[in-house]
């Protein structure tokens, strides 16, 4: 049996392999999967994407499904409640930050008819096609993602620095950041 070519993050761990066979890079518009990725790319500033990714379920648990309504409603005793949930990462700046910018992405859905729309315009409605030939190839941040964060921490938004808008944008398929010699580089190009 053949070894699929995969990007060099991915490793051995099942679960990542995983994710980056079925989720990483694959173009989406749902603004809850959507917030759930703005939410848990915060979360991960400072650890790693195997660790949050270990603790995706009791996330979406603890969070309503990554409903921006539900979350934007949260007040300080659901905060609390929050921070003694050994499932997810129990960082109260974090933690808030949900909150805070799932009541954004409401005001970005009045704004502009989806979080969604409002995202998908920083790459001109489709996705960039990188062709990346080594991890080193890979920046940690562009002006695309310049442009998303700095627009986003104007409205409010908490824990979307570049680096975190862009690894945002890679796992939402804002860009295809597929290393050419992944097998996944031509499905998502498509």
């Amino acid at each position: 049996m053949t070894k699929l070519a995969r990007c060099g993050w991915v490793g051995n761990d099942p679960q990542m392999i995983a994710y980056h066979d079925r989720e990483w890079g694959v173009p989406l518009r749902d603004d809850q999967r959507l917030f759930e990725f703005l939410v848990l790319e915060g979360a991960q500033a400072g650890l790693s994407w195997s660790t949050i990714l270990r603790k995706r379920a009791a996330y979406r648990a603890a969070f309503d499904e990554f409903d921006p309504v539900k979350v934007a409603r949260y007040d300080a005793q659901r905060v609390a409640r929050l921070l003694k949930d050994p499932g997810i990462v129990r960082n109260a700046l974090k933690v808030n930050s949900a909150v805070t910018n799932a009541r954004g992405v409401l005001a970005l859905q009045k704004e502009f008819g989806s979080f969604s729309d409002y995202l998908w315009g920083f790459v001109g409605n489709r996705a960039l096609q990188n062709r990346r030939r080594t991890m080193s190839d890979v920046p940690a941040r562009t002006p695309e993602a310049e442009a998303l964060s700095k627009d986003l921490l104007r409205r409010g938004f908490k824990f979307v620095g570049p680096t975190i808008c862009y690894a945002f944008m890679q796992a939402v398929g804002m860009v295809n950041d597929h290393l050419t010699t992944c097998f996944r580089f031509r499905q998502i190009r498509g």
